[in-house]
Formats: structure tokens, C-alpha cells, sequence
């Protein structure tokens, strides 16, 4: 086999090695440890050079996480993707262990840290990285360890997510269904950006080892089956599955069949390029009287069914920095200028389907304005909203109404952004 990380290390912010486990000798402490130190020299932010760095023929990949570098070396040709997200799961553990991962966390569970690392990684390559499973036979506390544990199953098992023998009194199973709007409309009112990003997020209390199944309106199945679906079948990008799913039954027809992890997960996401139209419009007409007085007039349109209602709506509307004493009247919600982010901030409770809202705020302007100031910034609308029982791409999850206790639909604003003003 080849590919294998050479060393794993954890730096401190000015790049001084706290933890350091090698796993083949090949990449000493003080390597790294050098390298780190010509890369702050030499970037300044060590951001803007990228989590993957080669020199003196070691491939050096890390993350930042609060005060702390999380590094990898290897003399290999590794895979990075695969390291860089051996590192995050890492980070997952040790906030799982220590609440919160920082340099003082890890000086006070040496011990611990140690004991992960040597189950995370064997010889350089990634092993276990479930936090729950990890938690069953290595304990935070050193006096539980005095009686020798046996492995739970899920380390010698084909299913390393879940362990055996759960049990629980009442099985119980919750879907959501949440998909993340993303549009960007450039002044003009042209969509130049428009995507929507889904999950399907559970979770699940079930005893023992359950096979449970799953399927969408996906076209592909819908065709291969020769059915139609009640609503419309709908074409999915990028669809990404956690481990649990048997990715060999879905290429071959289309089911998601899967033994879930206990608690929540995401069971798949899965992403629309589309073109999608804005849900929620909004219309912004600004006016300036001389230099002291600024009005303006802003219309917020829902633009979906009126079965549908739109909830916790906030609309930010930027304004001048150095405006004062606004005046706002709405015919719906209430809003609040919020100094700190140089907006007005607009909230509605409650925005059902087809239905337009009006705002008009007057504010006031410095008289005097300095011949070497500087314009202002130009900045969107941003736009949040939640949309219970309603899904942009239309998706339908089927499923035996035995084991499943409910499935909800939410849509919610995510980058939306109008640059209007």
C-alpha cells in the first residue's frame, strides 16, 4: 500500500509542536516544525497559501482551529483530500472529548490525545473516527480504565457507525427534509447566481440492527421502472451519502437502503443548479434631498403559493454609516436600525404566499461631507426566511409509514443576496 502520512502533528499559533505521534520515521518534529516557521515568514497569512505545501520532498498538509495548527506529513504520494478530511474528523473527536479544542485542552489531556491518535491512525493510515464509538473504550476519566475493556463491535465490525445491542422502548425515526436557497441578482434585477443545496437530516432511536429503506422522485428510477410519479420527478446533483448507505444497491436501483447510526445524521445531501426563482423579492427605491435627507422605499413580494407561508423573514437593508435618527414605517413587522452592521433590519413574523409588503424609512445625513471622503460601500439586501412544508426542487421521500415517525419540508434562505441598492 502506499499513500500513507508519514507523522501527525499539532502546532500551537506560533507554529511550536504540542503533540507529535510518527508513524513511519521518516519526518522528525524538527522538520516540521521548520517548515512552519519559513511558511508564516514567508506568507504572513498562512490562508492565502493553502492547506497543501511541499518541501524538501515532504508533502505537508493542515487545518487551523481556534488557536491550534492540525498538520500531516508524508513522503508519499498521498491522497490530500483524504488527509485534510482525516484532520477534521480529528477535530470532531477532540470536541467531542474536551468540549472545546484549544491549546489549553489539549495540555490538559495529554494522556487521552495520545490514546485517540494511536486508534484514529495505524501506520499513517486513517482507522476509526466515530466520536461515539471511540467514547466506548476510551474514557475520559484514567480511573475507568483500570479494568481491562474488550473492543466494542463496531471497531471489529463491517458497521463501525452503529454498536450492537441498542435498545429502546419506543423505536423512533425523524426526517427532515432541508433545502438551502442560494441566488445572487446583480443591480440590473438579472439572476446571476442561483443553486439550491439539500439534506436529508435524521434521527433515529431504533434497537438493534435495522435495514431501513428509502426513495425519491428521482427521474432516473422513476424511468428505469417504467412509473410516473404523482408530482414531478426531479434531477439531482452532487448527491453525497453518509458511509451507512449501500452505495451498490442505490446504482442499481435507486433505493437507499442503510443501517443508521443512533442519534442525528446526515443521511444525504445533494445539491440543484437550476435556475430558481427568487421566493422572496425585494424592490428598493432610495432619494436624496440635498445632502442632509434620505428617503427610502422598499417592497417585499413573496412569490410562491399562497398554501404556503413564509416564516421568521428578516430583511437587511443597507444604509449610508453615518446616517442618523431613521424614521421607519411598515404595513407589516417591525424594524430596527442596527448601527453595527449599517442596516435597517426589517422582520416579519408570518409572509403567506403571494402577498407584498412595504416599507419607508427617512433618515438623516451629515450636512457637511469631506471633499476626500470616501463613496460608500455598496452592499446587497440580505434575505432570511423559512418555509415549512415546501421544497424548491419539489423532492418526495417514500418510505413504510411503520418505522418512520415523521418526514417535514423546510425551505430556508441561505446566501441570498439582492444588490439592488
Amino acid at each position: 500500500m502506499s499513500g500513507a502520512a508519514s507523522a501527525l502533528f499539532v502546532l500551537d499559533i506560533k507554529g511550536r509542536c504540542l503533540i507529535s505521534r510518527d508513524y513511519r520515521g521518516d519526518v522528525s518534529v524538527t522538520q516540521a516544525e521548520n517548515f512552519f516557521s519559513k511558511l508564516q515568514e514567508k506568507e504572513g497569512d498562512l490562508e492565502s497559501s493553502g492547506p497543501v505545501c511541499y518541501d524538501n520532498g515532504v508533502t505537508y498538509m493542515f487545518i487551523q482551529h481556534n488557536n491550534v495548527y492540525l498538520m500531516t506529513a508524508s513522503r508519499q504520494n498521498c491522497n490530500a483530500a483524504s488527509l485534510l478530511l482525516f484532520l477534521h474528523r480529528i477535530v470532531n473527536v477532540f470536541k467531542h472529548y474536551f468540549e472545546e479544542l484549544e491549546e489549553e485542552s489539549l495540555r490538559d489531556n495529554f494522556v487521552v490525545v495520545y490514546e485517540l491518535l494511536d486508534e484514529m491512525m495505524d501506520f499513517g493510515y486513517p482507522q476509526y473516527t466515530e466520536a461515539n464509538i471511540l467514547s466506548e473504550f476510551i474514557k475520559t476519566d484514567a480511573y475507568r480504565l483500570e479494568v481491562t475493556q474488550r473492543p466494542p463491535m463496531a471497531v471489529t465490525n463491517a458497521v463501525s457507525w452503529r454498536s450492537e445491542g441498542l435498545s429502546y422502548k419506543n423505536n423512533e425515526v425523524f426526517l427532515d427534509v432541508v433545502e438551502s436557497v442560494h441566488i445572487l441578482v446583480n443591480s440590473n434585477g438579472q439572476i446571476i447566481r442561483s443553486e439550491v443545496v439539500g439534506a436529508l437530516k435524521m434521527r433515529t432511536y431504533l434497537s438493534g440492527m435495522p435495514e431501513c429503506k428509502l426513495g425519491l422522485n428521482d427521474r432516473l428510477l422513476l424511468e428505469a421502472q417504467g412509473r410516473t410519479s404523482k408530482g414531478k420527478a426531479i434531477d439531482l446533483d452532487d448527491i453525497k451519502f453518509h458511509q451507512c448507505v449501500r452505495l451498490a444497491r442505490f446504482e442499481n436501483d435507486r433505493t437507499i437502503s442503510f443501517i443508521p447510526p443512533d442519534g442525528a445524521f446526515d443521511l444525504m445531501t445533494y445539491r440543484l443548479s437550476t435556475q430558481v426563482k427568487p421566493l422572496i423579492w425585494v424592490e428598493a427605491q432610495v432619494e436624496r434631498h440635498s445632502r442632509s435627507r434620505m428617503e427610502m422605499t422598499v417592497k417585499a413580494r413573496s412569490q410562491f403559493k399562497e398554501r404556503s407561508t413564509a416564516t421568521n423573514v428578516e430583511i437587511e437593508l443597507p444604509i449610508p454609516s453615518d446616517a442618523t435618527n431613521p424614521n421607519i414605517r411598515t404595513s407589516m413587522g417591525s424594524a430596527t436600525y442596527a448601527p453595527e452592521r449599517d442596516a435597517l433590519v426589517w422582520k416579519i413574523k408570518s409572509l403567506p404566499g403571494n402577498k407584498e409588503y412595504m416599507l419607508r424609512a427617512e433618515l438623516k445625513l451629515p450636512s457637511v461631507i469631506s471633499e476626500d471622503s470616501v463613496p460608500d460601500r455598496k452592499a446587497p439586501i440580505r434575505v432570511k426566511f423559512e418555509i415549512p412544508y415546501f421544497t424548491v426542487s419539489g423532492i418526495q421521500v417514500s418510505y413504510r409509514k411503520k418505522w418512520i415517525s415523521w418526514v417535514r419540508y423546510i425551505t430556508m434562505g441561505g446566501e441570498y443576496e439582492l444588490r439592488l441598492i
